[in-house]
């Protein structure tokens, strides 16, 4: 049967989390992670968690979250899990499981389901062939996935690939022809270099010109609380474009927020030698290892293949509508 969440199944959960899960791929959580993860997020809602009992027995846990102020979020609900155990991962469970979400997001008058980065219930996972290296969000479903060929026996349409990308910053360098690129970016007036509001003017207007408000809410407060951020400023100094933060996770990953250049300054380089700047500031700062996640067809690509980066993974964005 299929059970409504409760408290009292935490410890089940993550013990189910941390056979099924893990051996496809995700980190491990405990009591405290989970709830970071779930129970204490602001978009947690315990009429959309579940778990399939059998014999008073939790053997499976999925997860949907809703919210009017997210990407979508008035017309569409977000899944974010679906975990069986060994023994009990047939497709008539993982339907059971999926449509006491979709059931949900009906209930909340959604139109449609979704499997996306937008998710703000982020699963850590592990970079496969490495040691313990892992990336802090799984934007949509594994291609290769068991889940993900179910869903698309469920109705749900593949709808873009994200791909996520891996780089050791420990032999990372600058080559020769992205220093030309800036020393001719230089010539034009433009310097690329951590922010340093005494010289730099302009920051949030260069963001508010981007259209993504994560960043011009996440780099805003970096750059107010003093965590270096890489930036592009023209003869004037005001900002042209960003790359960063710089920060050093605890788990020795450089940490990636992304990059951008205003359209007003698109056209001369600017975008490749943030990146390569950010790259050699988080190596500086001693990161082992970078990972981020790309669209298969954003030029950008291109950039982050030439810094020496690797696709890993391949995830599937995913999409339902939903009847009522």
């Amino acid at each position: 049967m299929v059970a409504t969440w409760e408290d009292r199944y935490v410890d089940a959960v993550v013990a189910l989390w941390n056979g099924a899960a893990v051996r496809d791929g995700y980190k491990e959580l405990t009591r405290d992670t989970f709830a970071e993860i779930f129970t204490a997020n602001r978009y947690f809602d315990p009429a959309c968690a579940f778990v399939l009992l059998d014999d008073g027995q939790v053997r499976g846990f999925s997860c949907g979250c809703t919210g009017d102020d997210l990407p979508l979020g008035e017309t569409a609900g977000y899944v974010t899990c679906i975990v069986l155990a060994d023994g009990f991962g047939s497709d008539a469970n993982r339907t059971a499981l999926l449509e006491a979400i979709e059931a949900r997001f009906r209930a909340l008058d959604k139109r449609q389901s979704e499997l996306l980065f937008f998710n703000p219930m982020r699963l850590p996972w592990y970079i496969p062939g490495t040691p313990g290296h892992e990336h802090n969000n799984a934007p949509g479903v594994p291609a290769d996935s068991g889940l993900y060929r179910f869903l698309i026996s469920a109705g749900y349409i593949d709808r873009a690939r994200q791909c996520a990308m891996y780089r050791p910053l420990a032999d990372f360098a600058i080559p020769a022809d992205i220093r030309a690129k800036e020393d001719k970016a230089a010539e034009e007036g433009y310097a690329v270099e951590l922010f340093d509001s005494r010289r730099h003017a302009g920051l949030a207007d260069m963001l508010a010109g981007l259209a993504n408000p994560a960043w011009e809410r996440e780099i805003a407060a970096c750059a107010a609380d003093g965590v270096p951020v890489v930036i592009a400023a023209d003869r004037e100094g005001r900002a042209a474009g960003f790359a960063g933060p710089v920060v050093r996770q605890d788990n020795g990953r450089g940490y990636f927020a992304g990059i951008g250049v205003h359209p007003d300054h698109e056209g001369r380089g600017l975008g490749s030698i943030l990146f390569f700047k950010l790259c050699e500031a988080l190596r500086d700062v001693g990161a082992d290892y970078m990972s981020l996640f790309t669209g298969s067809s954003n030029p950008a690509i291109r950039i982050y293949e030439k810094a020496g980066f690797d696709t890993v993974r391949q995830f599937a964005i995913m999409r339902k509508e939903l009847t009522q």
